[in-house]
């Protein structure tokens, strides 16, 4: 199996369009056509993480973070761009995930807030499009007996899909009339002379990547010279995307409750507390990683606590002036729990290649008590 067939498998889990626009996702390291056998998952890809992939003979590592932020100037065996270096050599390629898993329907935001136990949760910020684009209705009037043959033409195209349901439309009975002109070729009547028909308006909805062709379809079985069509762009009332979560909880819960379910399911030896350590919580938010100003829409929401990798020090003080509990994990203990999900569900597509989930992926901080 080639990586650019992984690549596709991926993008039904974890469609890119859904990264933030400053993030660096897709292949970033290796050949699309390279033959695949074994495969690694990562947060991070350290010295370490390299050392073990060359072990494990894998050809292609999956990382959240991307091994590439920026571009580079000169790729060298010492100094920062060790890495990339030592993965180009050895023929190991690299695709990235990050921000597109953070903003993903089963995604790290959504493993955060299964955690906790929140209900419905929806995107907090940074909003992106949703991958699927934006739909159409097409409107199109056709003589009575030529309906069947142009509608079943449109959804042949890939018009008429409604979630789960294909060959989606609606018929009206209707008159349309028309006067063809000099240099007219009517399948219908004589130029000159005002034909009025039996007619049909046939509508559908139809996806913009399939627009062009559903068109295309509709006018070559359509017997008019001149079919008689309109579109309509539908307001997007589809899913939301973008990063965190935010909603109630099932219940109401302690939040010491909540903390021996995040240490259950992360993994998570140790975190820092902003506020009341004793509160019953009721409405709650995630965002994995480092969110930033994400949590400003957090204290508006009147939320009662906030589950965090990370936190900068003008947010963890407005967080405690606003009476906020804010529980920071550390940036990659966050995200991390997410590999064995994301693993096992691409694992069910793709059954001819090995995914491990690396070991020397870890966390960078080693946390003490002084």
């Amino acid at each position: 199996m080639e990586v650019k067939d992984i690549a596709q498998e991926i993008e039904k889990i974890v469609p890119l369009k859904l990264a933030q626009d400053w993030d660096n996702v897709g292949l970033l390291i290796g050949d699309a056509r390279q033959n695949v056998e074994n495969v690694l998952l990562t947060i991070d890809i350290t010295g370490p993480v390299v050392a073990e992939a060359k072990r494990l003979k894998t050809d292609l590592i999956i990382s959240y973070h991307p091994v590439i932020w920026d571009g580079l100037k000169n790729i060298t065996a010492d100094g920062p761009t060790g890495v990339v270096y030592d993965l180009v050599r050895s023929g190991i390629c690299v695709f990235s995930i990050h921000t597109a898993l953070d903003s993903a329907i089963g995604g790290v935001n959504d493993g955060l807030a299964e955690i906790i136990g929140i209900r419905d949760g929806k995107p907090i910020g940074d909003y992106v499009a949703d991958p699927a684009g934006d739909n159409y209705k097409l409107v199109v009037f056709a003589p009575v007996e030529s309906v069947a043959k142009v509608s079943n033409a449109v959804f042949a195209a890939g018009g008429g899909i409604i979630g789960k349901y294909s060959s989606c439309g609606f018929q009206a009975k209707g008159e349309g009339s028309f006067l063809p002109l000099q240099g007219a070729k009517p399948a219908i009547g004589k130029k000159g002379k005002l034909q009025k028909v039996p007619e049909i308006r046939f509508e559908t909805i139809v996806p913009a990547e399939k627009l062009a062709g559903v068109v295309a379809a509709m006018k070559k079985a359509h017997p008019y010279e001149t079919p008689a069509f309109d579109i309509f762009r539908l307001y997007d009332g589809g899913n939301e995307y973008g990063l965190g979560r935010m909603g109630p909880l099932d219940k109401p819960m302690r939040l010491k409750t909540i903390i021996e379910k995040i240490k259950k399911h992360t993994g998570a030896q140790a975190f820092g507390i902003v506020g009341d350590e004793k509160r019953l919580v009721k409405k709650a938010a995630v965002c994995a990683g480092s969110c930033g100003k994400i949590i400003n829409s957090v204290i508006a929401a009147k939320c009662d606590l906030y589950l965090t990798g990370e936190l900068k020090h003008h947010y963890a003080l407005a967080a405690q002036e606003a009476g906020l509990t804010c529980v920071c994990l550390s940036h990659s203990v966050s995200e991390r729990f997410i590999l064995r999900k994301f693993a096992k569900k691409l694992q069910n597509q793709i059954k001819q290649i090995t995914i491990k989930i690396s070991k020397k992926d870890a966390d960078p901080f080693n946390w003490k008590r002084l």
